[in-house]
């Protein structure tokens, strides 16, 4: 089994604090193995009685069947399962006033979740944890729901470090196989190239897409995929609403306004298959509401969307950074920087950019992705914007070249990829 001890650990912290546990992200990257598996057994290691263990996946053939609820029938009636029923043998189940640990699995299957999960909330010897794979249900319109005692953990694909675990080797090796295929647990099954790409083609068009559409009553599936397409192409570059509309008109043929392109927007990163990163003035702090940067949640399905035509490393490495930043809990936002700088001879007002400005709590860290720097010149450029802050946080420049962390006259900290993925105290370096 594929260790996921950051997660697990977040969900140890949260054992018994009163709060639902709603564990998101996108289908498919281990959520149900975590709850069920990795945090299950946990349980039993630490004591817990296995009878006071309750398990309940509603897309489960055998788990509906306990409750006398069909999937064919569900599918068919285009119904949610009854809450009245799963109520029932919830409470079957709760036979002492010991502690209980109620683990349940896609729980927006469930007819009226919100209530039937709100009612637990005053249960002092249940402790619950949900999952679910679609933030609209279980991100922000279910910790509203929960008045203030929802509990979100976000679990991404594999990490680097998470899959170098489980791979093993040569570690530059696995970083070839990593940025080509990503992080989905299941390729751990795929033993060729064939069938890895297979798998990441099926899982983008029949089930994030697909879902994604039918979820949203998309009206212009052709369209969606067409941004799709535009994203997956664009990883790290500035976008909004308008830009798109026009590249589609101007490339494509296809007329779509930027309130539909904005929703569509929406729905993607709703479903957690693509997130997004602000611009932040940082001497002025303040935040520019567009453009954003999109990236992908998985680089392997990002490369099988564009038939793996364009693997650029570069854009590849910065989109496995934010991807970082995000796992190890930061908060991201893309750092502007102005400088006044003398061009043709005028004194002008220039921007000049920091990929990633990490944010959690009171630490901050500003941090460059640089696939290479071959000259003085190339250095002196990504270090820049960086000189240009002027505050006393951390400035980090991760480079592709297996480099040691080493700190310049100017306390900018040059480190190697690999070193920056697989400590997860490399920012403290």
């Amino acid at each position: 089994m594929i260790k996921r001890d950051l997660y697990l650990q977040r969900l140890i912290d949260r054992m018994n604090n009163g709060s639902i546990k709603v564990i998101t992200g996108i289908r498919r990257c281990g959520k149900s193995v975590l709850l069920f598996d990795i945090f299950g057994e946990y349980l039993l290691q630490q004591g817990i009685d296995e009878g006071h263990i309750i398990k309940f996946a509603f897309d489960s053939e055998d788990d509906l069947e306990k409750i006398g609820e069909n999937m064919l029938d569900l599918a068919k009636s285009k119904r949610k399962v009854d809450p009245h029923k799963f109520s029932a043998y919830i409470k079957s189940k709760l036979t002492d006033d010991g502690k209980y640990y109620l683990l349940l699995d896609e729980v927006q299957q469930l007819g009226s979740f919100e209530t039937v999960l709100n009612g637990y909330l005053y249960k002092k010897n249940l402790d619950v944890y949900v999952t679910g794979s679609n933030s609209k249900f279980l991100s922000s319109d279910i910790l509203t729901e929960f008045r203030g005692r929802g509990d979100e953990v976000r679990v991404y694909p594999l990490s680097f470090s998470e899959f170098y675990s489980a791979k093993g080797g040569d570690k530059y090796d696995a970083w070839d196989e990593y940025h080509l295929y990503g992080g989905m647990p299941a390729l751990f099954e795929r033993n060729t190239e064939e069938q890895k790409i297979e798998y990441l083609k099926t899982l983008m068009s029949k089930v994030y897409l697909s879902d994604i559409v039918e979820r949203n009553h998309v009206q212009y599936p052709d369209e969606m995929d067409s941004i799709v397409d535009f994203l997956c192409s664009a990883i790290g570059s500035l976008t909004n609403p308008k830009k798109i509309s026009d590249t589609l008109k101007s490339i494509k043929g296809k007329s779509i306004s930027d309130v539909t392109a904005k929703n569509y927007l929406g729905y993607l990163t709703d479903a957690f298959l693509f997130d997004s990163a602000k611009r932040y003035d940082v001497k002025g702090k303040k935040y520019f509401e567009t453009p954003l940067k999109y990236y992908m949640a998985d680089v392997g399905l990002r490369n099988a969307r564009l038939n793996f035509r364009q693997v650029e490393e570069n854009h590849i490495m910065e989109n496995v950074i934010f991807n970082e930043l995000k796992v190890r809990g930061y908060s991201v936002d893309v750092g502007v920087v102005e400088s006044k700088e003398t061009i043709e001879g005028k004194r002008k007002l220039k921007q000049l950019e920091i990929d990633f400005v990490a944010n959690k709590g009171s630490k901050k860290y500003y941090i460059q992705s640089a696939y290479e720097m071959p000259t003085e010149e190339k250095l002196r450029q990504e270090k820049r914007s960086l000189i240009k802050v002027g505050d006393s946080f951390k400035k980090i420049v991760v480079v592709k070249d297996n480099i040691r962390p080493q700190t310049d006259e100017e306390g900018i900290v040059t480190m190697g990829l690999i070193n920056f993925l697989l400590d997860q105290n490399s920012l403290e370096l």
